[in-house]
């Protein structure tokens, strides 16, 4: 028996969704906490540094929802070392960080445009394929316990490049409706996963869009706010929110589990930054008292940007030859600020403070 969706997808807005105050209340405080991550973000002298190594995080902790897990210390080196041979789940979610960037750098190419060339190529990053949306039926999301299906999204290829074009159109003319935009932004995550466009990949591409559609909506500047480790924690209330909009069009809860889960996740992140800011301040100090002669901007940013480094990323950031930059890192093991190691025939440095403020924080 061929699979039908019985969910009918709606039209976006979906018809007669009120903001009540119940939501209202939600976002408000939701846009306080983005508000005060968005300001202190700036405060980082390299906003590189928020992308790079937040999203690593994102990438692990998203991924884990899929059950694809890996330890941080195989997530840096497979993110180092992108051609050795590894832990294969590692590769993958490194793959994430990459596939976020890119659609981060389309964002900006295209004048704040999230398009659906840009999620498909996010997928196509993040999955190593050239496949697009789906072209074939039989896709459903099953139970892993029982092997039921748990929801049926729709099967019509056509169907769903329809879907998909109303959804582009929705995230991108703001003129559409006057939905607050962090309420738009829950919309758009459940009608996404609703259709479930790819045969794989679409909860991590889904929360890719969350925070690209932030940085479109101007709530953030860089997509430095991951609600993946929020889902993690709360994964049955996120799926159970999912269905019963689909099951009897209960959008209020969902919208406000994700509202709290954007208030939540900006709290923790705030924290996160405020760390890194006075690290990198600490050892600031350090380097210019200790050795003025080595320091440059450039080289706090690189070891704060890259928890795990090499001596070729030293050489590319600061612009010095290979001896010199081995020279400084293993000063700066050999004085503690650094610890180095081995994988194979390959010697990395890691800069545990920073490492460990990232471990706490999940």
């Amino acid at each position: 028996m061929p699979l039908v969706c019985t969910y009918k997808l709606p039209d976006l807005p979906p018809h007669g969704l009120v903001e009540n105050v119940t939501m209202m209340r939600a976002a408000s405080q939701a846009h306080r906490w983005l508000g005060e991550l968005k300001g202190k973000a700036a405060s980082i002298p390299n906003q590189g540094i928020l992308i790079d190594t937040l999203s690593l995080q994102e990438a692990r902790a998203s991924s884990e929802i899929e059950n694809i897990v890996t330890t941080q210390d195989q997530l840096f080196q497979a993110s180092l070392f992108p051609q050795a041979a590894g832990n294969a789940d590692a590769k993958e979610v490194a793959r994430y960080r990459e596939a976020l960037h890119a659609g981060f750098e389309q964002l900006r190419e295209r004048d704040g445009l999230l398009t659906n060339n840009t999620i498909i190529d996010m997928f196509r990053i993040l999955k190593r394929t050239d496949d697009g949306f789906r072209s074939h039926p039989g896709t459903a999301l099953l139970n892993e316990r029982t092997g039921q299906h748990v929801y049926v999204p729709p099967q019509d290829p056509a169907e769903v490049r329809s879907l998909m074009r109303a959804l582009e159109a929705f995230i991108n003319d703001d003129g559409l409706s006057e939905l607050d935009p962090l309420i738009k932004m829950a919309i758009i995550h459940h009608q996404f996963e609703s259709i479930h466009p790819f045969v794989d990949g679409n909860g991590r591409v889904g929360r890719m869009m969350n925070v690209l559609y932030l940085c479109r909506a101007g709530l953030l500047e860089i997509p430095i706010l991951y609600l993946s480790r929020h889902i993690n924690r709360t994964k049955g209330e996120y799926y159970r929110e999912l269905q019963k909009v689909r099951d009897d069009g209960q959008w209020e809860d969902w919208i406000v589990y994700m509202l709290n889960a954007v208030s939540l996740t900006a709290q923790a992140t705030l924290s996160l930054v405020e760390d890194i800011r006075i690290s990198m301040a600490e050892t600031k100090v350090w380097l210019r008292t200790n050795h003025e002669r080595m320091y440059t901007q450039d080289l706090l940013n690189s070891l704060f940007r890259h928890p795990y480094t090499r001596i070729d990323l030293l050489v590319r950031d600061l612009g010095i030859t290979r001896p010199t930059a081995s020279k400084y890192l293993e000063l700066l093991t050999d004085e503690g600020r650094l610890s180095k190691h081995r994988l194979g025939r390959d010697v990395y440095f890691v800069n545990d403070q920073l490492v460990g403020l990232l471990a706490a924080a999940e």
